[in-house]
């Protein structure tokens, strides 16, 4: 990759159907760079568009989850920051998958680190988390989505009490406003996401991902519209092999094994 190969994103394969997706530039707080969000992008449209990959855990190395954005790599005069809106974007505000992806933070979380949480559908924190929307103190505005995700997960006063004030806050306070499901010790934090992507992943993926597609259908258009996508719900997920599959193991009681089928 280019610039100076500073900073990488890798995806590998664990347990058969879970992807797990690594930030990996330590040396710089896990900072992005243009390249690495590309990078970023290209592995979830691979995990998206991968039939036998039910469920993604998203993390990062080190102590940190992410410093934010390298800004002059953004920002500067040469800049080269666009990635192509075909795939899969990190941000959710483009395409965006139906598959579970479930977020690990840890140490700094701060601007795009929290943007890509909320992104995500299930977030852990390690207990060394610590987060901060820092945008309006850089002179600038959150671009990510924060401005009104903090709003769909907490509610307004809560959202403008951080967006506004650019404060930190630690991971019982993103647990109480709901940004985190979980928060465990450092050390942990990964494992115990892969260990709920390992429960998703016990369960029908045709079901998982039409749950997910028929909320996000009530966040994008509202009520009706979710109530509209319960024909597709049917039409999809009923006549599935993984529903005859269901009904069966609960008639035999025993586990199910669901092929995504």
């Amino acid at each position: 990759m280019g610039e100076n190969n500073a900073g990488r994103v890798s995806l590998s394969i664990t347990d058969e159907h879970i992807a797990v997706i690594t930030v990996d530039n330590v040396a710089k707080m896990n900072s992005y760079t243009p390249d690495m969000m590309r990078e970023l992008a290209a592995h979830l449209t691979a995990f998206d568009e991968d039939d036998s990959l039910w469920a993604a855990v998203f993390c990062s190395a080190g102590e940190h989850t992410t410093a934010g954005l390298d800004m002059p790599k953004f920002f500067g005069p040469d800049a080269d920051a666009d990635v192509d809106p075909g795939l899969v974007d990190p941000f959710a505000l483009g395409r965006r998958t139906n598959k579970p992806i479930v977020s690990v933070v840890q140490g700094n979380t701060f601007t795009v680190g929290i943007e890509m949480m909320l992104a995500a559908d299930i977030a852990v924190a390690a207990d060394t988390a610590v987060f901060a929307q820092l945008e309006v103190a850089r002179g600038i505005a959150p671009l990510g989505g924060a401005h009104f995700r903090y709003l769909t997960r907490t509610g307004w006063g809560n959202a403008m009490y951080h967006l506004l004030r650019a404060d930190k806050f630690d991971a019982r306070r993103a647990l109480e406003l709901g940004f985190v499901q979980e928060v465990v010790p450092f050390g942990q934090h990964i494992d115990r996401g892969i260990e709920l992507a390992r429960e998703i992943c016990a369960n029908a993926p045709l079901g998982t991902r039409a749950t997910k597609a028929a909320a996000l259908r009530y966040l994008d258009e509202g009520e009706q519209a979710a109530i509209a996508a319960i024909d597709e719900v049917k039409s999809s997920v009923f006549t599935s092999h993984d529903f005859m599959e269901g009904i069966q193991s609960f008639i035999e009681r025993r586990p199910a094994k669901f092929q995504g089928k």
